[in-house]
């Protein structure tokens, strides 16, 4: 038992997707708060908000908030798992390494530690306990009816 935590020898297993599953709450959660804080503070947050990419704060703001909020929802779900987790990873890379990269490194490690999880999680996988997974399962079914249903010419 103990072997099989340990050293996990299917990682779609079960135990796995759970993890997956768990991780994606937590990670999720975390990065929605930031995204609810900047909704609510979008007026004071407008004409001040860094521009490190060039495009005018205010837009600047919007992409962030979309990463943070809409972004971080879909991967909690895991729909459009990898899709979601593009902006994300983005947001944190401009933030680790153009906005705060004169900082020292206490300052940029919450965007470091986000950065590193996002790239894992999107490598990972969604795993089994999300919507992508459901929606391909289901395309992969109707898929294999389809087959069925066609008579091979010889």
């Amino acid at each position: 038992m103990m072997k099989k935590f340990l050293f996990p020898s299917q990682p779609s297993s079960t135990l796995v997707s759970i993890q997956l599953l768990s991780a994606r709450i937590i990670l999720g959660m975390l990065f929605l708060n930031h995204g609810v804080e900047k909704w609510a503070s979008y007026k004071t947050l407008v004409d001040i908000f860094p521009d490190p990419l060039h495009i005018g704060s205010h837009l600047s703001l919007i992409l962030v908030i979309f990463a943070e909020l809409i972004c971080s929802v879909a991967f909690m779900f895991g729909f459009l798992y990898r899709l979601a987790m593009i902006p994300m990873i983005i947001n944190m890379a401009v933030a680790f390494f153009m906005v705060h990269a004169s900082d020292p490194m206490p300052a940029k490690e919450l965007a470091l530690i986000y950065l590193v999880s996002f790239v894992l999680m999107y490598i990972s996988g969604p795993g089994r306990y999300s919507i992508d997974y459901m929606f391909c399962r289901r395309c992969s079914r109707n898929s294999e009816l389809e087959s069925e249903d066609i008579i091979p010419i010889h």
